[in-house]
């Protein structure tokens, strides 16, 4: 007896599985995940629209949302600054589960709150080479933070600890954000800094 496909229909989630393709069990848990994926990705696809967001070129999307109008003269900001800078900045930044924010580090402070989804990793190697993973999140007693700051001058990366969802956050910098501030990691030059830490350069680098 020849058996049809099914088709399982959720609006823009609907799709054929053929039944001779895996066990009744395999089948629901595909059938789920493939519903936890389609939702995962209409739902970023819908906070890009909605939020106006661009591409980032660490990784992930974000939107400039605020900057001061007010600016602390180079003069009186530290040595590191190569002229006026905004009081603050913030920003929406989105990242999906099958990326990641590739090392990086900045001139000023760098603070992450987080708003929606998974917990986010965020990997922080300081000026010793001193490693440290801050779980961005709501679980409190898991000992999730809602709001993590990156001292400036720190290599930091970040990566959805769920591959199949994403995190929405909005990172706040002071004094404020210029990409003139910004260094992105060299895999070769970090990992002759940071041996210890090669494979995780490795995994968050491109």
């Amino acid at each position: 007896m020849i058996v049809p496909p099914r088709v399982f229909s959720g609006g823009p989630e609907s799709f054929y599985v053929s039944p001779h393709a895996f066990s009744g069990e395999q089948l629901v848990i595909k059938f789920y995940k493939l519903k936890f994926l389609l939702k995962a990705d209409r739902e970023i696809k819908e906070l890009i629209y909605s939020l106006k967001l661009l591409p980032h070129p660490e990784g992930g999307y974000y939107r400039e949302v605020h900057r001061s109008s007010e600016k602390i003269k180079k003069a009186h900001l530290p040595e590191r600054f190569s002229g006026d800078r905004n009081f603050a900045t913030s920003i929406y930044y989105l990242l999906p589960g099958d990326t990641f924010s590739s090392f990086h580090r900045i001139r000023s402070d760098e603070t992450w709150h987080f708003y929606k989804g998974s917990t986010l990793s965020i990997y922080i190697i300081d000026f010793n080479g001193f490693h440290l993973v801050e779980k961005l999140g709501l679980d409190i007693k898991a000992g999730e933070k809602p709001q993590i700051t990156v001292n400036a001058g720190c290599w930091f990366a970040a990566k959805t600890d769920d591959e199949d969802s994403y995190t929405l956050t909005g990172c706040t910098v002071s004094p404020g954000f210029d990409f003139e501030d910004m260094e992105f990691g060299v895999r070769e030059k970090m990992i002759n800094e940071f041996p210890e830490q090669s494979e995780l350069i490795k995994m968050l680098t491109r």
